[in-house]
């Protein structure tokens, strides 16, 4: 594969095979956990879970490796390079893989998993740093928008993807298309695509400046208020991700057509970021995190209510058109709260950026395991967690500070 030219750079513009690769590097997280969401209750049959809801973490445990991973892999990838450190990702990837795939208990899947969490972490941090070795200002904002795009599509198909997998070959059979889609990646990375990091740019990787940077992220009001909010909205979102085949499939009864509804609220999902795009240049990010997190508030106290008048079962069409108009609100906050976080600190952007995302990863999982933990075959314990969490996050946005949103 030729890197674009300097004209190619200037102008945002990229090889069709580099777009395809960097959205094949970003997508790896939301394919682990998404594809494998239609099987979750064959594997619990399977392997023996002890309750219903220890299911979960089998979602949780990746959240939990991808915040480790992306504490480590920046810096890494600024010390030994893109290629090695993306292999590293990659190796660790393949042996939690192989864990899980040939798991005789519930214990060593759940160890798989969390290191797919980790390996997983690799690759998606990488492909950001490539973009920013090739691309600057505006013309790296729109490549990154077109990997999104393909992103997007992403939660989309892997759970009908992952339903056929099953249906043909069992749940194993899914965590073989892990094991392809990484030997897949890594063979193209090795293949086709050059080294985007010069030698004269590697800075060695030290404990110091992470601590450094933990230390100033937590001393920066605005960027503490932003990944409290984050946490808060993050949080949610993780429980809904790791109850919505027991509620979907299970307590709605849609069977073989939880996927279907699953993609369809990730399509209303797709169209917040893309709203999200047409507002924050008239609003701000600010305004518009607020609104939204207000807006968030209401619509799940309203979801709340409606759950808990039926016996917290409302009709599907009330669940899924209340919870759709969540999600909006929800992909609005995700890019408005992460670029708050970072702005105070653009003079330590990749290793704050590190940090932010490991706080972030790390507090969501936990809050969303123990929102998805009240899970009891009613969907009022996810409604409540949206209202009251968003009701602290728009509490600190709304009143916390005045926050930079640079230029």
């Amino acid at each position: 594969m030729t890197l674009p030219d300097a004209i190619a750079r200037a102008e945002g513009r990229a090889p069709l095979g580099l777009i395809a690769f960097l959205a094949l590097m970003t997508s790896v997280v939301a394919m682990t956990i998404d594809a494998v969401l239609p099987a979750l209750d064959a594997m619990s049959a399977d392997l023996g879970f002890a309750r219903d809801n220890d299911r979960q973490m089998v979602i949780m445990l990746v959240f939990a490796g991808l915040g480790v991973a992306q504490l480590v892999f920046g810096p890494l990838a600024d010390a030994i390079g893109r290629k090695r450190a993306t292999l590293i990702g990659w190796g660790i990837y393949v042996l939690g893989t192989l864990m899980a795939l040939t798991a005789q208990s519930p214990l060593m899947l759940l160890a798989g998993r969390f290191l797919q969490g980790v390996g997983a972490g690799g690759p998606r941090v990488v492909a950001v740093a490539i973009v920013r070795d090739l691309y600057d200002g505006r013309p790296m904002a729109r490549i990154l928008s077109m990997v999104m795009t393909v992103f997007m599509l992403v939660p989309v198909l892997a759970p009908l993807l992952g339903q056929g997998i099953e249906a043909l070959a069992g749940w194993r059979a899914i965590f073989g298309l892990y094991l392809g889609l990484a030997l897949v990646s890594a063979g193209w990375y090795l293949a086709a695509v050059p080294e985007t990091l010069d030698p004269a740019s590697r800075r060695p990787f030290r404990a110091r400046p992470l601590a450094a940077a933990f230390v100033e992220v937590l001393r920066t009001r605005q960027t503490v208020i932003a990944v409290l909010a984050t946490i808060a909205v993050f949080g949610t979102f993780v429980a809904y991700l790791a109850t919505a085949q027991q509620v979907m499939e299970e307590l709605y009864g849609l069977g073989p057509l939880f996927p279907l509804a699953f993609s369809g609220l990730a399509v209303v999902f797709a169209g917040g970021s893309i709203l999200n795009g047409r507002l924050v240049l008239r609003m701000g990010m600010q305004r518009l995190a607020r609104m939204a997190l207000w807006a968030m508030t209401g619509l799940a106290t309203v979801g709340a209510a409606v759950a808990w008048s039926s016996a917290g079962v409302p009709p599907f069409w009330a669940f899924a058109l209340m919870l759709g108009a969540i999600f909006v609100c929800v992909a609005v906050l995700f890019a408005n709260l992460n670029a708050l976080a970072i702005q105070p600190l653009g003079h330590i952007a990749g290793t704050a950026s590190s940090v932010i995302l490991a706080f972030s990863t790390v507090g969501a999982a936990g809050i969303g395991a123990l929102i998805a933990q009240f899970y009891h075959g009613t969907v009022t314990p996810m409604f409540a967690g949206f209202a009251v969490l968003g009701l602290i996050g728009a509490c600190l946005m709304s009143f916390g500070t005045r926050m930079d949103e640079g230029t």
